[in-house]
């Protein structure tokens, strides 16, 4: 099936052949024609399934054949600033040729571009809840003649705590809308928010509840001090070129980066404490290949849409099965194939069998053969490194790290895993040194490499997608005292 079928106006339509988009994907087959109708749309599938186009599309043709200038009819909730970004960038590619105009609005940047926007009426807003209320309580903006909402990733609004915020927020719209809501998952309270903000919806479901088939899923067992040597040795042998790994707090994105830096990969990371700018930075280096590897914590869970991501590593375990499954949507994306590796301790094996359940299957344990994992933990860290090895605590637990300073035995009692993978010439030692098989990636040259920068105090507390409700409130009263209106998405 083509996108002819919906009867998009011409101008859309040469916004869809130039990005090059052929045939709608399942959730924008089923979606599209219900929104054009003017329902109220239930859209529950997972990332990387197309639903931003679901949604986009509908929206420009409507705008596109009733225009009016100056008003701002579409408004897009969305929990992160990547997300939002990604969602404005998409309805400027698609929009093209249609002289629609979209506009982001979130914190961690300057007010006076989203200010003007918003006094000036621009058709499509995309905002994170925050920044949005902060400036309509500034009196900036008038959402009094909206005529379609989406909220895009509800249950992720629901995890930092922004329902509220999105509560008051519908306050201020027109009761006549129309409103579309999409999740990957249905948690209770988004079931109450279903029924607040939609009238007689459509429920459209694809791909709900499980990873894309087109990503093969591994488990490496190893200690929680040697997978960084392990994540190196695997870098290396994957020859890696556009690798996206997982950590569980900030301060380890950060560290982690640092240490793979080096001998022919370029690593960034992107985490809460860096400006906007630098995670921006960050993150169109990694889409234009000179960065190869990009660490980040959840906060990048949704919202990074790179295309042929080849890996996905889980250096630790997400907290829930939902986070493993927004994780590892970042690859297998638009039918592409992907791997999603997954580094695990004892203490992780609760969250594995309940991962294994979402999957229906169990996953293959897999070893890497040359790797030495029988390496102890050394007697003595300094505090940097301490803090690094505690990263992985979660939940008052002792995950990813050694207690006491000391050696624990192998994981799985130095038995190895069911299957082994074939595999290159042993590492020269556990400190690893760097890789040695990776070069520049070509035109590398034309582009300036890739800096990992530390965070710096005016951007320490400002991330987005990284805190609850209460962090906000911590950081909007810094804020205020700081003379600036707040670092909140």
């Amino acid at each position: 099936m083509s996108f002819e079928p919906f009867a998009l106006h011409a101008r859309v339509l040469s916004g869809v052949r130039a990005i090059g988009y052929t045939d709608p994907t399942p959730i924008q087959t089923q979606a599209i024609p219900h929104v054009m109708a003017g329902r109220d749309v239930l859209g529950l599938a997972q990332t990387g399934t197309g639903k931003t186009a679901a949604f986009a599309l509908p929206i420009l043709d409507r705008l596109v054949r009733d225009p009016k200038r100056g008003v701002t009819r579409a408004l897009v909730v969305a929990p992160t600033r990547e997300l939002a970004e990604q969602i404005h960038q998409a309805f400027g590619e698609l929009g093209q040729a249609t002289g629609i105009k979209s506009a982001t609005v979130y914190g961690g940047v300057g007010m006076n571009p989203q200010i003007q926007a918003l006094n000036r009426g621009v058709d499509v807003v995309v905002a994170c809840p925050g920044r949005l209320l902060d400036l309509l309580s500034q009196g900036h903006g008038d959402l009094s003649r909206v005529e379609v909402l989406v909220l895009d990733e509800a249950d992720h609004m629901f995890d930092m705590g922004f329902l509220p915020d999105v509560r008051r927020i519908l306050r201020q719209l027109p009761r006549g809308r129309q409103s579309l809501l999409f999740s990957a998952t249905m948690p209770e309270a988004i079931r109450h928010l279903v029924d607040e903000t939609l009238t007689d919806p459509v429920t459209v479901a694809v791909d709900r509840g499980a990873p894309a088939e087109t990503v093969a899923h591994a488990l490496y067992p190893v200690e929680a001090h040697l997978k960084t040597d392990l994540l190196r040795e695997l870098l290396r042998r994957w020859d890696a070129r556009r690798v996206l790994v997982f950590t569980r707090t900030k301060h380890r994105a950060k560290r982690l980066a640092e240490k793979l830096d080096g001998g022919g990969l370029f690593v960034s990371s992107i985490q809460g404490n860096l400006s906007q700018r630098r995670r921006q930075e960050a993150l169109d280096g990694f889409r234009r290949g000179d960065v190869h590897v990009l660490v980040a914590t959840d906060i990048a869970a949704r919202g990074i849409d790179v295309a042929e991501v080849s890996h996905v590593v889980n250096y630790d375990v997400p907290d829930t099965e939902e986070g493993y499954t927004h994780r590892i949507g970042r690859t297998g994306r638009a039918r592409h194939e992907g791997d999603a590796v997954t580094f695990v301790t004892r203490d992780d094996a609760d969250m594995v069998r309940r991962i294994e359940k979402v999957l229906g299957e169990r996953i293959a344990r897999e070893r890497l053969e040359g790797f030495d994992y029988d390496v102890p933990l050394p007697a003595r860290l300094d505090a940097d490194e301490r803090r690094f090895q505690r990263g992985g605590i979660a939940g008052g637990g002792q995950r990813g790290g050694a207690r006491g300073g000391q050696p624990r035995p192998p994981v799985g009692g130095g038995r190895a895993p069911a299957r082994a993978s074939a595999g290159d010439a042993r590492p020269a030692g556990p400190g690893g040194g760097r890789p040695s098989g990776g070069s520049r990636p070509s035109g590398g040259a034309s582009h300036p490499r890739p800096q990992v920068v530390a965070p710096t105090p005016q951007h320490a507390g400002g991330g987005a997608g990284e805190a609850g409700a209460g962090d906000r409130s911590r950081r909007r009263r810094r804020g205020r005292r700081s003379g600036g209106a707040g670092a909140r998405d």
